[in-house]
């Protein structure tokens, strides 16, 4: 600290935070209603070997989700965010025609949020076929949640990329 302001944080070659080892295992899932999803997701990544962080299975200490994101973020090395068609929507002028499947709007957030925290190439997009993806977020990998699992692969190349410690025994 040099005063009242934090050291910034220090970059990576990759663009990324530099992160100690034990930071390094620890995968942030964001995630909306679809619990078959989340839980395939969480073990999957609980068997290559890294820690899964799902805000809503942490106590919350009296703190608010905000607090509580920002607490679990400090000490996390990749996110997941897990778009699944929990809400509908549609842009204004069509939404008499057409709703469209949408994540849950605290996913989005926290996708932003990871953007922001940790680095773009720290950060998956998993989606399920269908639905809505965001626009304009560059570096973010996008993966489908495919019915035959090479989203598996996908997501552990993305997590050893972003230097975390993956066991590819698995494939």
């Amino acid at each position: 600290m040099n005063g009242r302001f934090p050291a910034p944080v220090r970059q990576c070659e990759n663009g990324g935070k530099i992160m100690n080892k034990e930071t390094r295992r620890k995968v942030f899932i964001s995630h909306g209603h679809d619990e078959e999803a989340k839980t395939t997701v969480a073990e999957f990544v609980e068997n290559l070997g890294l820690k899964v962080t799902v805000l809503d299975e942490q106590p919350n200490n009296g703190l608010t989700v905000i607090e509580n994101l920002e607490r679990y973020a400090d000490d996390t090395g990749f996110a997941i965010a897990l778009l699944t068609p929990d809400d509908v929507g549609a842009v204004k002028d069509e939404a008499d025609r057409q709703l469209n499947p949408r994540a849950h709007q605290n996913v989005i957030f926290e996708l932003g949020y990871f953007i922001g925290k940790l680095s773009p190439n720290q950060v998956c997009l998993l989606y399920k076929e269908g639905v809505e993806l965001p626009s304009y977020i560059s570096n973010v990998v996008y993966v489908p949640m495919d019915s035959a699992d090479a989203w598996k692969l996908k997501l552990s190349q993305g997590m050893r990329k972003a230097g975390l410690p993956v066991d590819m025994s698995w494939a």
